[in-house]
């Protein structure tokens, strides 16, 4: 599966010598904040998604208070309201650009690397990428769904491989030409 590593995709080995083997099989891709407890939804799942909902919430209602002063700058030093409407509207799309880019990477696996060039203007549009977060953590882990889907696909291919008969190795032996 494209994106899953195979560390991800076959359960690590025992951490200690005479511990118990882990379950064979892919293990659960953590997620940032919740590590592996979207899985089962346990050990605090629900405590952690109203805590990303709060804090994601309060780091864009901060940014958007230094966004304000920046504006308010600008007003004080007297360039005009071409050039302050300009900065608001490019940070305004910056910032839709920033959701729906953060809003996306929720849903599809996104390549490694900034490819197009537009990480700038994410980093300019932060409000909108903490606002897709936060709208996020209110229905599930950010990335959940994704990363259950991944999972159970590869459980299913795990789970096949499993269970096709082990096929023989041919002894080696001297080839004839």
């Amino acid at each position: 599966m494209e994106g899953v590593s195979e560390h991800q995709q076959t359960a690590a080995a025992p951490e200690a010598p005479g511990a118990a083997a882990p379950a064979q099989g892919p293990a659960p891709e953590p997620i940032r904040f919740f590590g592996t407890t979207w899985v089962d939804h346990d050990r605090g799942y629900g405590l952690r998604r109203l805590g990303v909902s709060v804090g994601s919430l309060a780091a864009a209602a901060a940014g958007s208070f230094v966004l304000k002063i920046g504006f308010q700058g600008l007003g004080d030093a007297k360039i005009g309201t071409f050039v302050t409407a300009l900065a608001f509207i490019g940070l305004a799309v910056c910032s839709v650009l920033a959701f729906r880019h953060t809003w996306r990477g929720f849903v599809t696996r996104r390549p490694s690397g900034d490819a197009d060039g537009t990480a700038s203007l994410y980093a300019i549009g932060f409000v909108g990428g903490l606002l897709a977060y936060f709208v996020r953590s209110l229905s599930e882990a950010p990335g959940e769904d994704l990363r259950r889907a991944e999972y159970a696909e590869a459980r299913a291919r795990y789970e096949a491989r499993q269970s096709r008969p082990k096929a023989k190795a041919k002894p080696k032996g001297k080839r004839r030409r």
